[in-house]
């Protein structure tokens, strides 16, 4: 269920966006079932192009207090061939 919510969040969110500024210290938080997570706005998500396969990415994204978040998950990388 929580992984559908993330995938509607990929498509509003701009799938390919930049991945979030290299000075920024945001501790990355391993997404599980049982995370509660509070989106108010996706900042940025990491791209998986050329990529096959499970493979990790990172959301930055803001909560509803304004205090920003990165949260690591694994998606099927779009980078697969058919041949």
């Amino acid at each position: 269920m929580k992984l559908a919510k993330i995938a509607l969040l990929l498509a509003l969110g701009g799938i390919g966006a930049q991945a979030f500024a290299a000075d920024e210290t945001a501790q990355v938080e391993a997404y599980n079932s049982a995370s509660q997570l509070d989106i108010a706005h996706v900042v940025s998500i990491s791209d998986t192009a050329n990529q096959c396969g499970a493979v990790p990415v990172q959301m930055t994204y803001d909560d509803s207090t304004g205090a920003q978040h990165v949260v690591q998950y694994q998606v099927m990388g779009s980078g697969c061939s058919n041949g």
